[in-house]
């Protein structure tokens, strides 16, 4: 299993899963589409965002564990 951390490019997580999707979505970051959004870290997307990107990774790695 793929472990995300917040270093990855949200690019690479929708690749990795594509159901992480409405996990972002939930947490405000409703851009996925842009091409420069998924370009960007989680953590950098985090930051722009207002959320703490420690919830989000945990948030996606559960989501990973639970549909491996």
């Amino acid at each position: 299993m793929t472990t995300i951390s917040s270093k990855m490019l949200i690019s690479d997580i929708l690749k990795i899963d594509v159901g992480t999707v409405p996990i972002f979505l939930e947490n405000g970051m409703h851009c996925l589409g842009c091409p420069s959004a998924r370009g960007e870290s989680l953590e950098d997307a985090c930051m722009a965002h207002g959320i703490d990107p420690t919830k989000l990774v945990k948030e996606l790695n559960d989501y990973l564990e639970n549909n491996a």
